[in-house]
């Protein structure tokens, strides 16, 4: 089973439906569908989408073979979301955790299958300040608790966007970065944190190596000088340890300031 993350900075921009802009080229091509087709992932988990259903054109929502289902930010429009397309319906979905102040902004989604249980997770970043630190804090732990408390039984996998590089390994500018979020001491804590729960890091159990990132900033060509960071994960159950084959980092990948990350799992 192939499960692919990605972070798509705007469904109606990757899919044609607005206009995207690369430097000083203007598109309206359907890079997503185009990844979808080519690839064929099983399940392809995407965030900050920024939009609702409604928004986005009935030809653009799913791919054909594919099941569709959307979270949306009901605090403003534009912000936040994700989706989920996958070619096996799942048996329940959720995208609510039971505390309004997360659940608003629409950055979760479960698909509930016969033998795990998939999330997709935009988790909150803390750039705008010390509150919006503290809150991504608490999502993280509200996130995690609910898993386990709601799903306990049933390996999970979280695949998302943490906003957070684990490890110095992580980024190529950690000494830069450790006053900011997405790479504060705290943050970092909470992520190993996570790990003890019970949960791998998919792709550095199987790759060692440094300068591999999963997002770049738009600033200073950064892509193309692979000054980036690794933000985007599929944590694992750890009782699917040995059913986890490969996970891929796709930098090629356009259409995004984040790349698609990929899991061969089962």
């Amino acid at each position: 089973m192939k499960i692919v993350t990605w972070n798509i900075n705007g469904y109606r921009s990757i899919t044609g439906q607005n206009t995207s802009k690369r430097f000083d080229k203007i598109t309206k091509e359907n890079k997503l569908f185009a990844y979808i087709d080519a690839t064929q992932p099983d399940l392809i988990a995407m965030q900050e989408t920024k939009a609702e259903p409604e928004q986005i054109l009935s030809e653009l929502r799913c791919p054909q073979g594919y099941h569709a289902e959307y979270n949306w930010s009901k605090a403003r429009k534009g912000y936040s979301g994700v989706a989920t397309f996958s070619k096996l319906q799942p048996k329940q979905t959720i995208t609510e955790i039971g505390i309004e102040k997360f659940d608003v902004e629409g950055r979760i989604l479960a698909s509930v299958f016969d033998n795990f249980v998939h999330f997709n997770v935009y988790f909150p970043n803390g750039t705008s300040g010390d509150e919006r630190v503290a809150y991504k804090l608490e999502f993280y732990d509200a996130l995690f608790a609910f898993i386990k408390r709601e799903f306990g039984d049933l390996p999970a996998i979280v695949s998302g966007d943490y906003n957070t590089a684990h490890c110095a390994i992580d980024l190529a500018r950690p000494k830069e970065n450790e006053g900011n979020s997405g790479f504060l001491p705290i943050e970092r804590e909470k992520f190993d944190e996570i790990l003890t729960l019970g949960y791998i890091d998919s792709f550095r159990k199987l790759h060692s190596e440094a300068n591999q990132y999963t997002w770049w900033s738009n600033r200073g060509r950064a892509r193309e000088n692979n000054v980036g960071w690794r933000i985007d994960y599929h944590l694992v159950d750890q009782r699917l340890q040995q059913e986890i084959h490969a996970c891929t980092i796709e930098a090629g990948v356009l259409g995004s300031d984040h790349c698609p990350l990929s899991l061969n799992i089962f």
